[in-house]
């Protein structure tokens, strides 16, 4: 698989991970029951696997590239665009834990309220973010960027992904990623 792959790919399991979050919204809304835990290892998945693993590849390699090669363009696409999406997803769930951390001592409506919006927020958002660079951002780069570019960025993702400390966090995270879709979507 070449890096773009990669990326789509993982985009398919982060979306996975947002339809779980869709399912443990709707158990909260339902029975009222915050499964602190499971919340917990769906932040993890979203931290170390969509934010560290996922993105930290394309704003470290792909949109570097993008910034530097494809002048206003790039810049408003991916410093007025992705990147931004990126740190709204981070705020996200930044609030989505501090509402669980409150919700440990403060059982209340308005708090399970905060949960389902902020992961309903994130999961929303990045569903739109994915698309969006499946469909415009992924396909652009390889039409506008120089070949040597884009081996640059094969590259750089063919050693990121054959770091074994990579390899340790993408597995773990899609092992959280399968016990929680049995746990919440394939009931």
């Amino acid at each position: 698989m070449n890096a773009i792959e990669i990326m789509n790919l993982e985009h398919k399991n982060i979306c996975r991970m947002l339809e779980v979050l869709r399912q443990m919204s709707i158990a909260v809304m339902n029975h009222k029951k915050v499964v602190d835990a499971d919340f917990r290892d769906a932040i993890s998945f979203i931290r170390e696997y969509a934010d560290k693993y996922h993105h930290g590849k394309e704003e470290n390699f792909l949109f570097n590239q993008m910034l530097e090669h494809m002048g206003t363009i790039g810049e408003n696409l991916i410093r007025h665009g992705m990147l931004v999406e990126h740190d709204l997803g981070r705020a996200h769930v930044l609030e989505l834990e501090t509402a669980l951390n409150t919700y440990q001592t403060e059982q209340t409506d308005a708090l399970r309220l905060q949960i389902i919006a902020e992961t309903m927020g994130y999961a929303n958002l990045l569903q739109k973010h994915a698309e969006k660079e499946d469909a415009v951002v992924y396909p652009f780069a390889q039409r506008q960027l120089p070949s040597d570019v884009m081996e640059k960025i094969e590259e750089q993702v063919r050693q990121f992904e054959s770091d074994e400390r990579n390899q340790h966090s993408r597995d773990l995270n899609l092992q959280r990623l399968e016990r929680l879709e049995k746990e919440y979507v394939t009931k």
